[in-house]
């Protein structure tokens, strides 16, 4: 199935940018009368029919709607501390859009050795994945932000920017009760060290046990969060998981704890 992204879209009328316009046109050979799917990064697969075939801008009229498709039924937030390659963390932000993703956020811990992250080139991998995955909406990208910043943001209620972007409508938004019992998502952050205090549970167990549909996972830099920030997080109601007996890289461990959100509401 051939999929266009258009986030021009108003009126019954379709535009496509230039770059899609060009695939549309010069790539795919589709002319005036054509019919084209389309997706508008909030969850709604557009059925159109090109009325302008010109490859710097197609215009097409719409002529059915398909709202939430290739959703699902929970909202995850997934919170991860780049990368030292680049290349890793675009790996996972493809592979979690395609199993199931509703945001994003860069978040610099204080062991982070990447400490500068442009969202631009993760925004454009989104946009292709979401295509590929057949999924109507594509994920938001926020801007960085520190670890301790990002925690304060969801302490606050603020989210640290999860409203607005593309996406929209794709996953189920309200729950029965957070993991601190507020009322708000389920919290997690996942570290590789003890703390007999609080020990950390099985993220399987966790997910099973709730209830609600709105999860929101912290994952750390190569050199871990620190006990600071590990503290911070769980005064501010997260709670602390493991996800298994091995030792994962950043992107497994954020891959690995998708994959579980995917596996407790799909399956």
């Amino acid at each position: 199935m051939e999929l266009f992204f258009s986030s021009d879209i108003e009126g019954g009328l379709c535009r496509l940018d230039k770059d899609e316009s060009g695939h549309c046109v010069k790539v795919l050979r589709h002319r005036t009368g054509d019919e084209i799917s389309v997706i508008d990064g909030c969850g709604t697969l557009y059925s159109c029919r090109i009325t302008s075939d010109s490859p710097k801008g197609v215009e097409a009229m719409v002529l059915e709607e398909t709202p939430d498709w290739g959703g699902h039924p929970y909202r995850l937030h997934m919170a991860v501390c780049p990368t030292k390659n680049n290349d890793r963390y675009e790996w996972f932000v493809e592979k979690a859009c395609e199993i199931g993703l509703d945001e994003v956020s860069p978040v610099i811990g204080e062991h982070s050795e990447r400490r500068v992250f442009k969202t631009a080139r993760v925004e454009k991998i989104l946009v292709s994945a979401a295509k590929q995955s057949l999924k109507g909406a594509v994920p938001v990208v926020n801007e960085p932000v520190s670890v301790k910043e990002f925690i304060g943001g969801m302490a606050d209620g603020s989210g640290v920017g999860s409203v607005g972007g593309m996406a929209g409508g794709s996953g189920a938004g309200g729950s029965k009760a957070g993991g601190d019992g507020t009322g708000g998502p389920l919290k997690l952050i996942a570290y590789c060290f003890e703390d007999e205090r609080v020990p950390r549970r099985n993220i399987k167990e966790v997910l099973g046990g709730y209830e609600g549909s709105d999860v929101v996972v912290l994952i750390g830099p190569e050199g871990d969060f620190s006990k600071a920030e590990a503290e911070l997080a769980i005064q501010n109601g997260f709670i602390p998981v493991h996800l298994g007996d091995s030792r994962l890289r950043t992107e497994t461990a954020a891959l690995t704890a998708v994959a579980a959100v995917y596996f407790r509401y799909m399956v």
